[in-house]
């Protein structure tokens, strides 16, 4: 039998930390003189004291660390349950139950999708509740994404995992030192990115809303208009360089802040990523120069970000990206799908999966030519193990039929297909804004049904928690002994 005192321990110090969070929008509110302090102060009080009772009865059993099954089961509830008491200051402000739980989903899992409208005119201590949710499920995602899933070997994590740790040790006590290090580094990257915006001409609110909103790829804005709300091209180019380090493996970035940049550039997903997105962004500099007649340096900027925000999976937008034509609305749907780097705060399906995916393709078709000569592929001179890419194999294959059955599911709704699709796939990669004039970068999510933001808020989960985390625990070998 799985004990589940330690998990429920662990959850309990992070119900008391997020308590410790709502106090902050809480002081914004008191000092803007709006009344809404009372909400965060009430869902604050309820949240601490929730965490401390569980921490109280349970108390003294994380000598021992968790194990593999007991992390597996901490992952899924954390992200679980987060949101739900995230969505207390939106209950309490007279937001629907089912807005207020998707848009604290949408939040903690970093997707940036939107239920709220009139975002100029809410009041602000709403506003920073909702970039300090995608702050805080930034660092998580980082966290569960270096420091668990390479020992939970999910979706070729394995390879990330230490050569020299036993998959049977504890997990949590000896990740105290790395975490300290990828907490420090996101608050250091996170002033910059505020410093950064002022410079720009943003005014303090705004910097320090969108820095922690970019820095985590969250996406959400305090304006409806996103970033076309300012009009110095040097705040989209700050967003833009944020979002990309937002995207790199937090490890190398702790390296590249000690002294050593160029171990950033020697790994194969970083420069994968980044002759990626140079690539899509100058061709689609010069498709709206051509076809839209575009200004190059307009142009450049325009598709830059908006490539950028798509395949980082932030969801910011600079204009309405489905009104420049099919061709950009293509291309834009399958960038969702894309992802950065692994171990960064992005969703998607991640560019080290793809390059581990073509190697075995590349491998395969090899072997069709030459059948009896030995090949290996290798990624970063390690070897591509088979049990490797039938991981990788696995979680494509599982990916694509989860964004599948999600679709399937919507379309129940009688949602249309460009936006069943597109949410689905938006939710699933955790990219925010879909496609369509509904859900696209000039809608939100208000309009669709309450069991069809059930459902999108379950697959965001899903998608942050890499697929298997969860389908795992619905396998009764899991409980056995």
């Amino acid at each position: 039998m799985i004990s589940l005192r330690p998990v429920l321990n662990v959850l309990g110090f992070l119900y008391v930390g997020l308590a410790t969070a709502m106090l902050i929008p809480a002081i914004v509110d008191v000092a803007q003189k709006n009344a809404d302090w009372q909400a965060f102060v009430f869902s604050a009080l309820l949240t601490g004291m929730v965490g401390m009772l569980l921490s109280l009865a349970v108390g003294g059993s994380l000598l021992e660390g968790l194990d593999t099954r007991q992390t597996f089961i901490l992952t899924t509830l954390a992200w679980a349950t987060l949101p739900a008491f995230g969505a207390l200051p939106f209950l309490w402000l007279g937001i629907d139950y089912a807005d207020a739980v998707f848009e604290a989903v949408s939040g903690f899992t970093t997707t940036g999708a939107t239920v709220l409208t009139g975002l100029d005119g809410l009041p602000p201590g709403l506003l920073v509740w909702r970039s300090i949710m995608q702050w805080m499920g930034g660092v998580g995602i980082i966290v569960m994404a270096i420091v668990l899933l390479p020992f939970l070997r999910i979706g070729g994590m394995q390879l990330f995992q230490s050569e020299n740790s036993d998959r049977s040790e504890k997990i949590v006590s000896r990740s105290v030192e790395l975490i300290r290090l990828l907490g420090l580094a996101y608050v250091f990257l996170t002033v910059l990115c505020i410093a950064s915006y002022l410079a720009t001409g943003m005014d303090l609110f705004d910097a320090f809303n969108h820095a922690l909103t970019t820095i985590s790829t969250g996406g959400y804005s305090t304006h409806d208009a996103s970033f076309g709300y300012f009009t110095n091209p040097a705040s989209g180019w700050v967003a833009v360089f944020f979002m990309i380090v937002g995207s790199l493996p937090f490890v190398l970035l702790i390296q590249a802040l000690r002294g050593h940049p160029l171990l950033l550039w020697r790994d194969p997903q970083v420069k994968a990523l980044l002759g990626f997105l140079a690539l899509v962004s100058l061709t689609m500099t010069v498709y709206l120069g051509i076809n839209m007649r575009f200004p190059f340096d307009d142009a450049l900027l325009r598709a830059t970000f908006n490539v950028v925000s798509i395949v980082t999976g932030t969801g910011y937008a600079l204009g309405d990206f489905t009104q420049w034509g099919p061709p950009v609305v293509g291309v834009a749907f399958l960038l969702m799908f894309v992802g950065g780097c692994t171990g960064s705060t992005t969703g998607g399906i991640k560019m080290f999966r793809f390059l581990v995916f073509f190697g075995t393709v590349r491998a395969h078709l090899r072997r069709m030519v030459r059948p009896h000569r030995v090949m290996s592929e290798e990624y970063a001179g390690t070897r591509l193990t088979q049990e490797l890419s039938f991981s990788v194999l696995a979680f494509l294959v599982v990916y694509m039929g989860s964004v599948g059955v999600v679709t399937v599911a919507l379309s129940f709704f009688d949602l249309d297909l460009v936006t069943a699709v597109s949410a689905a796939a938006t939710s699933i990669g955790n990219v925010g804004p879909g496609l369509g004039p509904v859900i696209g970068p000039g809608g939100h999510f208000a309009p669709l049904p309450d069991g069809a933001k059930w459902l999108l808020s379950f697959a965001m989960l899903v998608g942050r928690l890499e697929l298997f985390t969860v389908l795992v625990l619905l396998d009764p070998d899991f409980w056995s002994k």
